[in-house]
């Protein structure tokens, strides 16, 4: 056995693997969109195996508030780029094989792009908006999406969009998900996650690409697993064989207008800016900057009431509601100049 397949001879010697499935994962490539907490395990066991080219789509930089559960960085590196700290590291790990970062963020003009070039894409995503548009370029693509999901002590995995033997596919997001009111659930910044989860989510995925690639095992398509890690029980809910939702476009991305910390505080300071948070009265009474109050998830009913003879930052917890919140006021009265406060509360603290 020479070098390169004596890295694999482990896996290479279960029973229905052989060297021709990792030959497989030698020829295929994947894209793991995220780089966060799921991200980082599903990325380190695919490199392990030897998956010849992997892509890391991310635009962020690391938060020292991650660190409990994204393991592929450490605090020297906070306020760096994470696809690119990613794939360096998982170079290093596995040089066999091709690791390339993308610093961008996934919309409605590159995503088509940028899966086209891909076998499977890998879904590590924490926002309804990413994911919506990572499952219908992969439907419009004919391309199968390894979805990952985590809140608190629960996550879910799932693999959408499978090619069946008569030439349909099995469910997707949307067969499950219709449509999701984003304001109304928390990530894992505003609602907690228990750090482990992260990693058993993340490796679940980056098994079922595995499997999905070499053509061993049952993968999880037309059915759900839930995982809860308190119990350490697990439930898979079968969803249907075959998709009833038609997707025929991609879901046009909106830029949120962000403002950095630096720029809000010298916008209270100056008064130039009119400040909303939108968190419930639980959060805003353990800690507040100030402003008016309107939570979003009766924001809908009161942007009537919003002055907007100032420019107007929103804040949350984590920047997600208050993305959510601009998105609104910009449909309702689309003149006004609004933006979402940048990492939210959680960056606010980390910046004193």
């Amino acid at each position: 056995m020479n070098a390169e397949l004596l890295r694999y001879s482990c896996q290479i010697n279960l029973p229905g693997f052989t060297e021709t499935a990792q030959q497989k994962l030698k020829d295929a490539s994947v894209l793991i969109v995220g780089a966060g907490g799921l991200g980082c395990p599903s990325a380190q066991y695919l490199a392990a195996a030897g998956v010849g080219r992997i892509f890391i789509a991310d635009d962020d930089v690391v938060s020292i508030g991650n660190l409990h559960r994204q393991i592929l960085y450490t605090p020297g590196e906070v306020g760096k780029k994470k696809a690119v700290i990613a794939a360096a590291k998982l170079q290093q790990q596995n040089p066999q094989v091709v690791i390339t970062p993308l610093d961008v963020r996934i919309t409605s003009d590159n995503a088509a792009a940028i899966i086209s070039n891909v076998d499977i894409v890998l879904d590590g995503t924490d926002n309804f908006d990413t994911r919506y548009l990572l499952n219908d370029a992969c439907v419009i693509l004919h391309k199968p999406l390894v979805y990952g999901a985590i809140y608190q002590y629960e996550g879910q995995v799932a693999v959408w969009n499978v090619l069946n033997a008569d030439g349909t596919r099995t469910p997707h997001y949307r067969d499950v998900f219709p449509e999701v009111d984003a304001a109304q659930i928390p990530n894992c910044a505003e609602g907690g996650v228990i750090p482990t989860l992260a990693g058993i989510i993340g490796c679940m995925q980056a098994n079922e690409a595995i499997k999905f690639i070499t053509g061993t095992g049952e993968i999880l398509a037309g059915k759900i697993l839930v995982f809860d890690a308190q119990s350490m029980q697990s439930r898979v809910i079968k969803i249907g064989n075959t998709s009833k939702t038609f997707v025929n476009e991609l879901p046009e991305t909106f830029m949120v207008p962000l403002i950095s910390i630096a720029a809000a505080k010298t916008a209270i300071d100056t008064e130039t800016h009119l400040l909303i948070d939108v968190r419930t009265q639980e959060e805003r009474d353990k800690f507040t900057i100030g402003g008016l109050h309107f939570p979003v998830a009766i924001l809908d009913d009161r942007i009537t009431e919003i002055p907007q003879d100032k420019p107007i930052i929103f804040y949350c917890q984590s920047g997600k509601r208050s993305a959510e919140a601009v998105k609104k006021m910009k449909k309702q009265a689309g003149a006004c100049e609004v933006y979402s406060l940048d990492g939210g509360m959680k960056a606010w603290m980390e910046n004193l």
